[in-house]
């Protein structure tokens, strides 16, 4: 009977101990869990990223703007390469006299979203002389007495002086190319020497010419 009070007394003494230590273990466990879960966070997320290209297109008028040329007139953007028949750059004069200039003005616009990086303009074939009407002379150098001067008006340089036998088949690079969504104006002032005879009646001259905007 004794050992028997022994024990449950020892049970007793206990019993606060035990219960002392699970409530001890419930606070450091309820400590360390609020440790974590507490605290200040920022974060911002950005959504857009993204890249994407530019695009060149040429736009090419006439003086009175009514005769309109655009890079993507043969296709699309991926070709990006057209053929404009419908602007003469030399004036299309058929009554040019020695001494005498015909000017004529184009404007050349960056109607793309991209930055030119060099802007030529570049003789796709040496300068052709051929007859022009039913009475022609017999001069066969008509483009050494065709000057020509080439002039950019916006930015007042000059992109060209000389004959048009002389402008070769070489890319001439236009400083200053125009800005996207910018022109630039151009005058093209051809000139018949003066030196020219009856021997030089009844010709033309011509020089195929390509402009290119390259990034």
């Amino acid at each position: 009977m004794s050992n028997n009070l022994h024990r449950h007394s020892k049970r007793v003494r206990f019993a606060p101990i035990a219960i002392g230590t699970g409530v001890l273990a419930a606070v450091l466990l309820s400590v360390t869990m609020s440790g974590t879960l507490a605290g200040f966070v920022a974060s911002i997320n950005n959504t857009t990223n993204t890249a994407a290209s530019g695009a060149l297109l040429m736009q090419e008028q006439n003086s009175t703007a009514t005769v309109t040329c655009l890079s993507t007139d043969a296709g699309t953007i991926s070709t990006n390469t057209s053929t404009c028949a419908t602007i003469n750059k030399f004036g299309g004069s058929t009554s040019m006299v020695p001494g005498t200039a015909v000017t004529t003005t184009v404007t050349i616009k960056n109607a793309g979203s991209a930055q030119v990086g060099t802007f030529t303009i570049t003789p796709t074939a040496a300068c052709v002389q051929a007859n022009s009407g039913a009475l022609n002379g017999t001069a066969v150098d008509l483009c050494a007495k065709l000057n020509l001067v080439l002039t950019n008006t916006t930015t007042s340089q000059v992109v060209y002086s000389g004959a048009l036998s002389a402008m070769g088949t070489v890319p001439i690079t236009i400083p200053t190319p125009p800005a996207a969504g910018a022109t630039n104006t151009f005058t093209f002032a051809v000139t018949l020497a003066s030196s020219a005879g009856n021997t030089y009646q009844g010709l033309q001259a011509a020089v195929p010419l390509t402009w290119t905007f390259a990034s």
